[in-house]
């Protein structure tokens, strides 16, 4: 094989790797919570569950997003989650699965009370929790509502 054709395996191969490396995972969720109801949200804390024992069972990578907004916000709530103990535990065993509460919902929530809305440590404010299902769904993220 002569240098040039080495040279371009090499090159092809080194794509091909950080190609690989960087591949989006195999399957992506976004699960909608707008409801203050434990029913709904053991569902989609089910849901995000089983999704991910799924793929896991196939070896494949799957990305989850649970995105709360308007009275879904009580999920996240440190003061008011009926699933917090939950949320931590799948937070620690799951690298996979992000918590999202929307951001106009925790300032209205803190207006209404005339105090801080405190959130658990595992959840992420976003600006609008309608617009970021939006993004996500934009991003090739299936849409799910418990």
């Amino acid at each position: 094989m002569t240098l040039m054709k080495r040279a371009a395996t090499t090159a092809a191969a080194l794509a091909l790797t950080a190609t690989l490396a960087w591949a989006e995972p195999a399957a992506k969720v976004a699960i909608h919570v707008d409801e203050d109801n434990v029913k709904t949200m053991n569902m989609a804390l089910n849901n995000a569950a089983n999704i991910a024992k799924h793929y896991n069972s196939m070896g494949q990578e799957v990305m989850i997003e649970i995105v709360t907004y308007g009275p879904g916000v009580h999920m996240l709530r440190q003061d008011t989650s009926p699933v917090k103990d939950r949320i931590s535990t799948m937070a620690l065993e799951m690298e996979n699965v992000q918590f999202s509460a929307c951001l106009n919902t925790v300032q209205a929530m803190t207006q209404k009370m005339q105090k801080d809305v405190p959130l658990v440590d595992e959840a992420t404010e976003v600006p609008s929790g309608a617009v970021r299902l939006m993004e996500l769904q934009y991003d090739g993220y299936a849409y799910l509502r418990p």
